[in-house]
């Protein structure tokens, strides 16, 4: 391991099932992070059951995971650790949600620290002894009606958290799932055609009003950001509509 990582270490204390501890595993890797510590797992380790759910590639991050007697020894060498947990305290900390956190994190580690994440055991979460060791909270603001999350998925949100601040990703893609962009040209054609067809069975009236219909037709092909098979489809709906039956 580098002396310096980039991202934050995941430390999950006493996770109970290996199923969740490949569930973590996959999680992590879904958002680049391969730094995981154990601490104390219930059923041992290696556990071949987390093996088996973590599934392929994500197999390296257990192959490469550190295991622990205790917190204390898991997070000896970090310099900044977070806990997480959705129950008030009677600890006194500051309280971060995650992307707050995350925030953090990519602060500190860019200062070159080494920032750890610890994650509770599946049925009870982390217990004070646990906590009282951390500098931080992060609480996930959920229903508080329901506030239980499972392993894998505090780890997915808190992953994500951190990739979502480190990677060029945009928030919104201007391309279209599934299909190129129609070029203004076609949009343009499709216009012409739907003006020509409409023109013809009188649908812009009265006369004075027809300038401003058209313009508003025009604005509305532009608008819905078509596709070039959305077009196609359009050209044959109006030729079937219009289409003299015998």
């Amino acid at each position: 391991m580098q002396d310096t990582p980039k991202f934050p270490l995941f430390i999950l204390v006493r996770p109970q099932m290996g199923e969740n501890i490949g569930a973590a595993a996959r999680a992590m890797l879904n958002f680049g992070l391969d730094r995981l510590r154990l601490v104390n797992p219930r059923d041992g380790w290696p556990n071949p059951k987390a093996v088996a759910m973590a599934s392929g590639a994500a197999g390296q991050v257990l192959d490469h995971a550190g295991v622990f007697a205790d917190t204390g020894a898991a997070i000896a060498d970090c310099d900044f650790v977070f806990a997480t947990t959705a129950r008030g305290r009677e600890l006194t900390k500051p309280i971060y949600t995650p992307e707050a956190a995350m925030t953090e994190a990519r602060t500190r580690i860019a200062r070159g620290e080494k920032v750890a994440v610890l994650f509770g055991p599946e049925r009870t979460g982390l217990e004070n002894d646990d906590i009282v060791r951390a500098n931080a909270i992060i609480t996930v603001p959920v229903n508080p009606a329901f506030f239980s999350l499972n392993l894998a998925q505090a780890v997915l949100l808190t992953g994500y958290e951190f990739a979502r601040q480190t990677m060029d990703v945009a928030p919104i893609d201007p391309g279209l799932a599934g299909g190129e962009t129609a070029s203004a040209l076609e949009v343009e054609k499709l216009g012409d055609h739907y003006e020509e067809r409409l023109q013809e069975v009188g649908f812009f009236f009265p006369e004075g009003k027809a300038p401003m219909m058209k313009r508003n037709l025009r604005n509305m092909w532009t608008r819905f950001g078509l596709t070039r098979a959305d077009v196609q489809t359009l050209h044959g709906v109006l030729r079937k509509l219009t289409r003299v039956p015998r």
